[in-house]
């Protein structure tokens, strides 16, 4: 099975030739559609999106993920092994998610351009690179026959909640804004466990002081009211019923998060 994670749209030909290419090299291959629809060149949220479901999948599952505006430059094209899948795309933090996840990981830089789609575009390595690598992956090729292992692997840090003592909170960030505009902070149920929040508990995001933590999502039916839930991909996440939490606030990804469980004296 291939998963496909890209920002190519589905206006143009480029997911159907990358299509193409997997199924001529091995017929047959599942495909699934992570999505296409990722924001143009914002590796961060890619990032996001495929450490939010890659687990979901099969054991063996290669999952391409193409947000490259490095394309063409020296930027490595690379394979991550890591929880028993394969991970194929630039080496731009991509897979950043993926690597704080798992404990064991292996990252491989593509050299063996036997492997590729002949001719190489300089602009689409969707198609000529990474997409025949995963294929023949697929057929039991090992990422060390594709290339050399590597250590100094591009990752970005995802930031961590950080307790302030002066103050005697708690300080996040907002790590992703989905489609809906709900506000995906980084606090986990580590942090703050759903069904036990104290009455004296508090967010302050926006300039706001949100008071309601959900245990779903239709508990708060006001549309001037921004509440917290406990979201699917394992974070808290802010939102506004029927309506755009960020836009209620003009949220962007990095904005802070106070997290007060009203334990100052």
């Amino acid at each position: 099975m291939i998963t496909l994670l890209t920002d190519f749209g589905l206006s143009d030909y480029f997911v159907a030739a990358v299509k193409g290419v997997i199924l001529t090299i091995s017929p047959g291959t599942q495909i699934v559609d992570i999505t296409h629809d990722a924001a143009a060149q914002d590796i961060h949220s890619a990032a996001f999106i495929l450490g939010a479901c890659y687990h979901n999948f099969p054991p063996g599952t290669v999952h391409v993920a193409v947000v490259d505006p490095g394309v063409g430059s020296s930027r490595r094209a690379i394979i991550a092994e890591a929880g028993r899948h394969y991970f194929v795309g630039p080496d731009n933090g991509i897979f950043s998610f993926v690597y704080a996840r798992e404990a064991d990981v292996r990252v491989f830089h593509i050299t063996r351009d036997q492997y590729f789609h002949h001719p190489v575009s300089q602009t689409f390595h969707g198609r000529d690179v990474f997409a025949p690598v995963a294929a023949h992956i697929t057929r039991s090729l090992k990422p060390e026959e594709i290339g050399e292992e590597i250590e100094d692997y591009v990752r970005f840090e995802i930031p961590r909640p950080r307790f302030v003592e002066t103050q005697g909170v708690i300080e996040g960030r907002v790590i992703h804004i989905d489609r809906f505009g709900n506000c995906v902070t980084n606090f986990t149920e580590t942090d703050l466990k759903p069904g036990g929040v104290m009455p004296s508990t508090r967010f302050y995001f926006g300039g706001r002081e949100i008071r309601q933590f959900n245990e779903y999502f239709a508990e708060t039916m006001n549309r001037d009211d921004l509440f917290a839930y406990p979201g699917s991909a394992g974070f808290w996440e802010i939102a506004l019923w029927c309506g755009s939490a960020a836009k209620f606030v003009n949220a962007r990804r990095g904005d802070e998060v106070i997290l007060d469980r009203g334990l100052k004296e």
